[in-house]
């Protein structure tokens, strides 16, 4: 018999390196924001019961994650971790079977640091010892927190969290089977605009998805639970250009069951999230949901867009005081229209079709994902929503309209203010006018920028100073659009520092790092 030869299977390469780990944004279920520590084995039973019964396993939701508490308060004689054999009684490995004998994957919780932020074992130190635990258990997802994480030799911070997450990326990446990585990371940084920046520009080639702003407000925590949804927003329609297939921005857990909530809130929630292609793990006590809750969780088109291959992050168009509009684009060439109303009243909007990156010649089908209702369209759109309320539309462009080109805010991620063309180029408050919303042409390192108001000029930067000149003929309108944020002209950075100015581009300079459309190419390297 003739001897069959066999390819060494090759490592999974995590990250935007190869999205084939995670080529869609996660979808399951996390105790942490519901029941923080008082988590145990019948609560994952339960909870695996319920998603499956409830039709949520056959939405999507597919993965239950342990968070922190989990193990025992010291380690084995041979060091390796220990699950709390009260809590789990059956142990870590029989948890991980039963939920994969139901359709389910299960992962698990460690710290970077010496210790967890809860006081158990963190896993500096330990490592590769954790992630052949982890693998031998049956799990496949890692959630690695940053507490108790501390530099030596004076060096910063962020390096020291550069440097442990690279190491784990490498344990991960030389796995036969890698786990999936959600780093936490940039989330200990986010008081500070360029040290966090400093530190997402790293995140996207280490792991798979990282939680990047503070943990949501959890079930029995004091605060406004809007207050702090609206918060971790804010965090992500920072970081569109981070987002691609195989890394996705995590602004944290769908929270659908808190009492501070109202149904518009716990309703606008998950479209934003689904909006933004963001991982979408519930943290509530499922078998007690509403059922009313399971069927928007449930949402087949908003789940669609959530999980679409081309992995865009929805960002603004506009923002006044009342509203934010968001778009993006889909894989099939539709167009996505997301709506909040930000205010405390219902209210009105009009939104031109030329500011959502279409043609305003055509004529456009859009489905209300919420009701699927159609209606059609051509110079513009007219949306009227209750306070903290979420319009989400499908945009279909009849044959021969089906040109996208990206077309948004352009604004500075630490003031939030947008670049504006007036009298002089400047950056002012943000208030939904034409004059604030630029078309972006070209790709990479050859962008040409025109605002909605005058597309007949381009932005231009000569001799220090911002100025709109007429495209095609001025000097200086060739710009390059790089991951760390900045916008960068032969002649130096655009810089918001008493208006809109140029500067020598700096990593450590706030009012250089730039948001701009989704869709718009980066450039290659940094600035």
């Amino acid at each position: 018999m003739a001897s069959l030869l066999m390819t060494p299977l090759l490592p999974v390469m995590a990250s935007v390196e190869n999205p084939g780990l995670l080529p869609s944004p996660p979808m399951g279920f996390n105790n942490w924001a519901r029941f923080e520590c008082d988590l145990n084995e019948t609560l994952f039973t339960e909870t695996a019961d319920s998603m499956l019964n409830r039709g949520l396993l056959d939405a999507g939701y597919n993965r239950l994650n342990l968070d922190d508490c989990w193990m025992q308060t010291s380690r084995a004689a041979n060091g390796s971790l220990q699950w709390n054999s009260t809590l789990f009684p059956n142990g870590i490995p029989w948890l991980a079977n039963y939920v994969q004998e139901r359709g389910f994957h299960l992962g698990i919780y460690e710290d970077a640091g010496n210790a967890t932020c809860g006081g158990y074992p963190g896993s500096f130190q330990h490592e590769e010892q954790d992630a052949e635990t982890f693998a031998n258990w049956g799990i496949d997802y890692l959630k690695l927190d940053g507490c108790n994480v501390y530099a030596e030799d004076g060096r910063p911070l962020r390096d020291e969290y550069h440097s442990l997450y690279s190491k784990w990326h490498t344990i991960l990446n030389e796995m036969s089977q890698p786990l999936i990585f959600s780093e936490s990371a940039p989330a200990y940084f986010c008081t500070n605009e360029t040290d966090w920046m400093r530190v997402m520009d790293w995140i996207p080639f280490n792991g798979d998805l990282a939680r990047h702003s503070d943990d949501i407000l959890v079930y029995s925590g004091e605060g406004s639970a809007w207050e702090s949804i609206m918060a971790n927003y804010e965090f992500q329609i920072q970081l569109v250009r981070y987002q691609q297939p195989g890394y996705y921005n995590d602004p944290d857990f769908l929270i659908p069951d808190h009492p501070g909530l109202t149904e518009d809130e716990k309703k606008s929630h998950f479209a934003l999230w689904a909006s933004f292609g963001a991982p979408l793990i519930i943290s509530a006590y499922i078998p007690d949901l509403p059922e009313e809750v399971i069927t928007f969780l449930k949402n087949k088109d908003l789940i669609t867009v959530d999980q679409d291959p081309l992995a865009e992050q929805a960002a603004l168009v506009t923002r006044n005081a009342d509203f934010d509009v968001l778009t993006r684009s889909l894989a099939n060439g539709d167009r996505l229209l997301t709506v909040l109303n930000r205010g405390n009243k219902t209210a009105k909007i009009t939104i031109p079709v030329a500011q959502l990156g279409l043609d305003s010649g055509c004529q456009y089908r859009a489905r209300d994902l919420w009701t699927g209702a159609v209606e059609t369209f051509k110079h513009s759109v007219e949306i009227t929503l209750d306070s903290h309320a979420t319009i989400v539309y499908r945009i279909t462009p009849p044959r021969g309209c089906t040109k996208t080109t990206p077309t948004g805010m352009i604004f500075n991620t630490a003031s939030g203010k947008c670049l504006t063309a007036s009298s002089t180029v400047t950056f002012k408050a943000c208030d939904a006018i034409d004059s604030q919303v630029w078309s972006v042409s070209g790709s990479g390192s050859q962008l040409t920028l025109s605002p909605l108001s005058d597309n007949s000029k381009c932005l231009a930067a000569k001799d220090g100073s911002i100025s709109l000149v007429e495209c095609g003929t001025g000097s200086g309108t060739i710009w390059s659009h790089f991951l760390t944020g900045h916008l960068k002209s032969d002649d130096g950075c655009l810089t918001d520092s008493s208006g809109a100015s140029l500067g020598s581009c700096d990593q450590s300079v706030a009012g250089q790092i730039m948001g701009l459309p989704s869709g718009v190419q980066l450039a290659a390297g940094i600035a």
